[in-house]
């Protein structure tokens, strides 16, 4: 399948929701991306072609869409995955980082025996929109002696601002959507 051609399934399987969770926002709903195997293997299979050269380690995924796109790429890959949750999920030892949403703050975490000094990452995630969750991955990352070598993202929304947050990565998005 070319690149275009890839493209514009991939951008045709994502459903837009009107005023989705609130008035004014326009809600790209991956359900049916994920419904549609053709769509949905485009994504994994873009993905994991962006990220053919780059010396990593694992996989970082956080809940629960990023281990949707995470996990089959990790296997693509043929590396590890990691998982990041919400507070209290995670059954050993965990760090934490707590960091600040639209309206309050969220804390992720991440099993401290995940991260070993030097390990490389590549965070992958279903959407970069403000790109808070991703720069406290990284953020949590670097502080346990890992390294952050790449995120990617099926979707972007770039009038939220999220690249010029993780400004300091190398970040690719399969698809981009104007406004919010």
């Amino acid at each position: 399948m070319k690149e275009s051609e890839s493209m514009g399934i991939i951008l045709d399987s994502i459903r837009t929701i009107p005023d989705f969770p609130v008035k004014g926002v326009m809600f790209r709903d991956i359900t049916t991306l994920l419904k549609d195997p053709i769509a949905m293997m485009a994504t994994i299979d873009e993905i994991s072609e962006s990220l053919i050269g780059i010396d990593f380690d694992y996989i970082v995924g956080p809940e629960s869409r990023g281990f949707i796109f995470g996990m089959p790429i990790a296997y693509n890959m043929r590396k590890g995955f990691v998982p990041v949750r919400k507070k209290g999920k995670l059954p050993a030892e965990v760090a934490s980082k707590e960091y600040d949403l639209e309206y309050g703050t969220e804390i992720i975490e991440i099993h401290k025996d995940a991260v070993k000094e030097g390990s490389k990452f590549v965070v992958v995630d279903d959407l970069l929109a403000t790109g808070g969750t991703a720069k406290a991955i990284c953020d949590l990352i670097s502080e346990m002696g890992g390294q952050v070598m790449a995120l990617r993202f099926a979707i972007e929304l770039p009038d939220l601002g999220g690249r010029k947050l993780l400004e300091d990565y190398d970040v690719q998005s399969v698809v981009a959507f104007e406004g919010e």
